[in-house]
């Protein structure tokens, strides 16, 4: 494995080209600098933090076209996401419009919703999930994940954390675009900074949540 040296421009070029050109022949004629400027970057950097962040996964570029309307083959962003626990951790993802840094949860399983609202629900854990979210937030994070339109059934309508409650899945990520830093080495102590300011909340998921 190479040592990491940064996320080279060519692959924000490569993304802000291949939304013009989704098609197999383009991929094949550009598969080299997927390879060597996003791939082969990734790989480097996600195995320099695995010991402090989780084992990594790096998406497949394919679409999955069978049951889309859309049958662009190749997905216009490049993910990867090192795991603290299943589906819990911290997430890097290379487009056209630079990358962009994230953590959190994303797939609740039916009896992992129950605790995560549980635990939402009691008060000293809910208001410590609150205090964290907002630090997150002030800390210039976008919160997200897959949320109801109104507070479960079984809750308060009028529920002091109802939106926290609406979430099925929570996470939180920031677009950085192409900062100065994104082709030198120090790109993986920005990133995994980054990724230290959620701890709090992949911590919180993983006790209350995602065991």
């Amino acid at each position: 494995m190479d040592t990491f040296s940064g996320i080279p421009a060519a692959a924000i070029a490569f993304y802000a080209e291949l939304e013009e050109n989704n098609n197999r022949p383009w991929w094949l004629e550009h598969k080299a600098v997927y390879d060597t400027a996003v791939r082969a970057p990734l790989e480097a950097l996600f195995a320099e933090v695995e010991p402090e962040f989780g084992p990594a996964k790096i998406f497949r570029p394919n679409r999955d076209v069978r049951f889309s309307a859309d049958k662009s083959p190749y997905k216009t962003t490049q993910g990867a996401f090192a795991a603290s626990h299943e589906g819990l951790g911290y997430y890097l993802q290379i487009s056209a419009d630079g990358l962009l840094v994230g953590g959190g949860y994303h797939s609740y399983s039916p009896a992992q919703l129950a605790r995560y609202r549980a635990a939402v629900d009691a008060p000293a854990s809910g208001a410590a999930l609150a205090d964290i979210v907002a630090a997150v937030a002030g800390a210039g994070f976008g919160i997200e994940g897959e949320t109801l339109k109104t507070v479960p059934r079984g809750f308060d309508k009028d529920h002091p954390r109802a939106e926290l409650l609406k979430h099925k899945s929570l996470s939180a990520s920031v677009l950085l675009g192409q900062p100065e830093w994104m082709d030198t080495p120090e790109a993986k102590d920005e990133i995994a900074a980054l990724w230290v300011q959620l701890h709090p909340l992949v911590d919180w998921v993983a006790e209350h949540a995602a065991l």
